[in-house]
């Protein structure tokens, strides 16, 4: 008696033929065949590109990052000088260029959320001002405002000399705002902080303190919406401020060092001077990326709904509660994910400030150091490392953020 073969054995036979044939794994084969070839081109690639180097008699090496570096910048953080190595050029020119992105995002951000509110003002000159400032920026390119204003901050400023005391012999023709800072031809002159024993403690309790607030605003966020009760706002600053006073009164750790102008020297003594050219640089990219960032927060605003506004009135809140509390949150869903890219960027826009004079990573390692030594590939592969790191890690962070804020399905 013939028997009568399973199906379903058949079906899960696996055959060569199944490959191609099979949409269960036919997919899978033109993935892992892209694959090789993909593989069997980079090496192809590769091997081509060491050949041409060793006809051309050139070798890949990172070596010169330890020869001396043979010239200055004019504003490090970290101790610098013309003999110090291309390696340390090349960290001041990273914490540079992270300095200008930090205070740029935050400035632009300011700048785009204002605008970007107002734009929707019952006011129509306000409106049409920033629709004017809008269009303004958006539509002209980053370089050509790096160079406007860069030119305007270079000419504005008086000289030090102007307000200096000369020991009280002659009077200053200008006068320090609150007798402590001064914007001059050379650039702002600012109190500088004085790191003593202990600083680590007060990071530390700076840091406690930002979380601290960030978790007493999450609780009134919570609490409004689950019963309706509006928390005070103040022991947010409490919170904040509180520890870093604390741990400051206790160790004594920070202390400032004022601009001095009691002296008959030419110049400010004392303090820390804040270099133009990264004035220009902070300021150009961020009303620039600020005009980007409103149209964002406008769009992110007239998304919601009209009834959450007219609702919110209904309960008796006020315009400014209502814009914080209804609109804002709900907005920040459409806001968040265009605001990534225009924080990346203005990052990758910090590229241009050689433009002004200066010294971030393009114009240091991809600049100066390229030059000098010669090593056209090894620096540019430095620097598409260091933004692709750097991209990456703004990315991750915003996602973080982009997710907490989004919409929880039930």
């Amino acid at each position: 008696m013939a028997s009568i073969s399973d199906p379903q054995s058949q079906q899960d036979s696996f055959r060569l033929s199944m490959l191609l044939n099979d949409t269960r794994y036919r997919g899978l084969t033109f993935q892992f065949i892209a694959l090789i070839l993909i593989i069997f081109v980079m090496a192809y690639l590769g091997m081509n590109l060491v050949s041409n180097l060793a006809t051309a008699g050139l070798t890949f090496s990172y070596d010169f990052l330890g020869d001396p570096a043979g010239y200055d910048i004019n504003q490090a953080l970290i101790s610098y000088t013309s003999q110090s190595t291309h390696l340390r050029a090349a960290f001041v020119g990273v914490i540079n260029t992270l300095l200008v992105a930090l205070f740029g995002c935050i400035t632009a951000t300011i700048i785009g959320v204002t605008a970007g509110v107002l734009r929707l003002s019952k006011n129509w000159l306000v409106a049409k001002l920033m629709a004017v400032y809008v269009e303004a920026f958006r539509n002209v390119p980053v370089l050509i405002w790096i160079l406007i204003i860069g030119t305007i901050v270079t000419i504005s400023g008086a000289n030090p000399r102007a307000f200096l005391t000369r020991g009280g012999s002659v009077e200053p023709e200008s006068e320090m705002l609150f007798g402590a800072f001064a914007f001059t031809n050379r650039g702002f002159y600012s109190p500088a902080v004085n790191f003593g024993p202990g600083w680590i403690i007060v990071l530390l309790a700076l840091i406690a303190g930002i979380v601290g607030a960030f978790l007493w605003r999450r609780h009134m966020r919570k609490t409004l919406y689950a019963s309706g009760k509006l928390l005070p706002g103040w022991p947010t600053w409490i919170i904040l401020i509180a520890p870093v006073v604390i741990a400051q009164l206790v160790l004594g750790s920070l202390s400032l060092s004022m601009p001095d102008v009691e002296s008959n020297n030419f110049n400010i003594q004392g303090g820390t001077v804040i270099g133009k050219p990264f004035i220009a640089l902070w300021l150009a990219l961020s009303v620039y990326t600020g005009a980007f960032i409103a149209e964002n927060v406008r769009a992110g605003i007239m998304a919601v709904s009209k009834g959450q506004t007219e609702a919110a009135a209904a309960l008796g809140l006020r315009p400014r509660r209502v814009m914080n509390l209804v609109i804002l949150p709900q907005a920040l869903r459409v806001i968040i994910p265009p605001l990534i890219s225009q924080y990346l960027n203005l990052t990758k826009n910090s590229s241009l400030a050689i433009a002004v004079g200066y010294a971030d990573i393009t114009a240091t390692l991809g600049g100066i150091t390229l030059n000098q030594t010669g090593k056209a590939l090894e620096c540019v592969l430095l620097l598409m490392l260091f933004y692709l790191v750097i991209s990456l890690a703004i990315s991750a962070i915003m996602n973080v953020y982009n997710a907490s804020v989004a919409l929880k399905e039930r």
